[in-house]
């Protein structure tokens, strides 16, 4: 079980609503095989079981640590559980790849459900782990995959939103307090461009997935508010520059005046993701745009792990800053595999998320209340930590309707910040241009769908 400092608040109880986009039909929901598999909550490991024979198949998108750490959770599951065999495929192009291997029925007893599966969709491919109001007490953000009073999956660990970055290029480039808000921000990157050989912010552009991060924070982290992500559906105009410098234009903002002022790496196009953690771990990056899960692989990347370090994302709201939690990756079953498969991924997925020692390992918050905060957010003082509130009744998918129907692609597309960016380095359009086109496009939207705008 995990040992940790802080016990983990009741404010992450909740969750962030995730945009999703449709990849099924609900309808077909009927078909779908019916089999008396337990609930997560009411199997007892190491007990129940033990006559069960079978393999499993679970697939993940972590490539870099499928054959050592993930191999070796099969291994000490299996000595619990020796009749039940567990393998992992790893998956490049994840988000595109489980599309496909979804409608395909092609994807094993166990997943990262993909971002792209719309809540009211996950009956379709997902067992049932047990009842929405009983789970939600025994483990953190579950309101992200819960639909119709069931709860669909559980969060590989959780993240708090913030910037990875190098202690000792910030202290070489002679800052000495960390910013609060973007300007601020934007003049520590100054120095360390002036002071430093670092790169002072690296985007892994060319991830693609990695600039669709700056989504993440526009809610709690840009507006203190967890109702934001459900209210700005009825917002007019909710990219519009604010006086206080809050709220989604901040966050691009940040991104885009960065970008102008030649204060990320010399190549976006360039750009790689995996050394990106080794350049951040020997102090060639000053800082990364990241939730909290990205800390420990900083850390893993090289020999100076305590260079490694985490600061909030620099907005403040009314004095005080704040910092967005959520779920990662939730593991889902796979409704359609044979109800012994089923009954052994329910157990493997319970002893991952319960017992097995990947929340210190991947730095992330536990699953389970009952466990403790990853040490990498114990200087996160003064900053309060929330999550988004679920949706209120009767529009669970509405943010998912008006997101995609405006193709503004909040947490879904990675495209229009990678617009952003292209726009800053060759100077085609200005944020103010940019944001407008959103704007414009989100009017028509909530317009096209008879949405009421009550802010």
């Amino acid at each position: 079980m995990r040992k940790g400092k802080k016990v983990i608040g009741l404010c992450l109880a909740v969750t962030m609503v995730m945009s999703l986009a449709a990849c099924g039909k609900a309808d077909n929901v009927d078909a779908v095989k019916k089999v008396e598999v337990p609930t997560i909550d009411s199997i007892t490991l190491g007990e129940d079981y033990q006559d069960l024979k079978t393999s499993v198949k679970i697939l993940t998108n972590r490539t870099d640590i499928v054959d050592t750490v993930y191999k070796g959770y099969a291994e000490e599951f299996m000595e619990l559980y020796p009749n039940i065999e567990v393998k992992y495929e790893a998956v490049t192009d994840y988000e595109e790849s489980l599309n496909l291997r979804l409608t395909a029925g092609d994807w094993g007893d166990i997943c990262f459900i993909p971002a792209s599966v719309n809540k009211s969709e996950l009956s379709e491919y997902f067992t049932s782990l047990g009842d929405f109001e009983t789970l939600n007490e025994i483990y953190n953000f579950c309101s992200e995959k819960t639909f119709g009073g069931q709860q669909y999956g559980i969060a590989n660990g959780g993240t708090a939103g913030g910037v990875v970055y190098n202690k000792k290029v910030w202290e070489a480039a002679g800052i000495t307090e960390k910013p609060a808000t973007p300007d601020e921000f934007l003049d520590c990157l100054q120095q360390i461009k002036d002071n430093t050989d670092a790169v002072p912010l690296y985007t892994n552009f060319a991830a693609g997935w990695t600039l669709g991060q700056w989504d993440s924070y526009i809610g709690i982290s840009a507006t203190g508010d967890p109702d934001f992500m459900n209210d700005i559906v009825h917002v007019k105009d909710p990219f519009a520059k604010q006086d206080d410098m809050t709220g989604p234009y901040a966050v691009y903002y940040t991104l885009y005046e960065s970008v102008k002022r030649g204060l990320v790496e010399e190549d976006p196009a360039s750009s790689d993701w995996e050394s990106s953690k080794s350049k951040m771990n020997t102090g060639e990056i000053g800082a990364m745009v990241l939730g909290s899960w990205a800390v420990q692989q900083c850390k893993d990347a090289g020999e100076n792990a305590d260079d490694v370090a985490y600061m909030p994302f620099p907005v403040t709201v009314d004095g005080k800053q704040y910092a967005g939690a959520g779920g990662n990756y939730s593991f889902g079953i796979n409704n359609k595999a044979s109800e012994e498969n089923q009954i052994a991924a329910m157990l493997y997925v319970k002893w991952l998320i319960e017992e097995s020692s990947i929340y210190d390992d991947e730095g992330s918050i536990p699953a389970l209340k009952s466990q403790e905060l990853p040490a990498a957010l114990a200087d996160f003082k003064g900053v309060e930590m929330i999550a988004n509130n679920p949706a209120k009744e009767g529009e669970e998918n509405l943010f998912e309707e008006v997101n995609n129907e405006s193709e503004v692609g909040i947490n879904k597309d990675d495209y229009p910040k990678c617009e952003i960016l292209e726009s800053a380095l060759y100077g085609t359009k200005t944020l103010d241009e940019l944001m407008g086109e959103w704007n414009a496009k989100w009017s028509a939207a909530q317009e096209s769908l008879g949405v009421e705008i009550t802010k």
